[in-house]
């Protein structure tokens, strides 16, 4: 049984069990809180993405052990600290917001070299890095489209 502070981590607040897509759920729920983080000042949320990523990956890698499955499709803190890489290099403005997770998704699915190498180191820490670096291409991509529009 995954103890509840685990569940409630792993899961965003439960937001993993909503239906179909999962990931998507978590990667869309997670923007009013990039939106929260980024309003209280950036060491605030660089502090706040490395407090989501430590847990994360503690709280994934109990899952994930005690479900039984090694990548659970209902653990989206990944998808939530990913966007949270991603908005690192962009203003979250409502236009980012939504095109940073499009693009943040796009990535995470089909995940293109190098951000299938880091799924494969297993437990929570396979589960949060792919995502981790899927964020981290997202948010060069759409900083590089930014400075290259303006």
């Amino acid at each position: 049984m995954v103890p509840l502070w685990a569940k409630v981590i792993a899961t965003y607040l439960f937001s993993g069990y909503l239906p179909k897509a999962p990931g998507t759920w978590g990667t869309f729920l997670a923007l009013p809180l990039v939106w929260v983080l980024y309003k209280l000042g950036e060491p605030f949320y660089v502090v706040s993405l490395i407090l989501i990523t430590f847990f994360g990956v503690l709280a994934s890698d109990i899952y994930s052990r005690l479900s039984g499955k090694e990548d659970p499709d209902e653990v989206v803190i990944d998808e939530v600290a990913g966007v949270l890489v991603l908005f690192l290099f962009v203003k979250p403005t409502f236009v980012n917001l939504i095109l940073g997770a499009i693009l943040f998704r796009f990535i995470d699915i089909l995940k293109p070299p190098p951000v299938n190498w880091f799924e494969k180191l297993g437990g929570g820490l396979g589960i949060m890095a792919d995502d981790l670096v899927a964020g981290l291409i997202a948010g060069i991509i759409l900083y590089s489209v930014q400075f290259l529009w303006t």
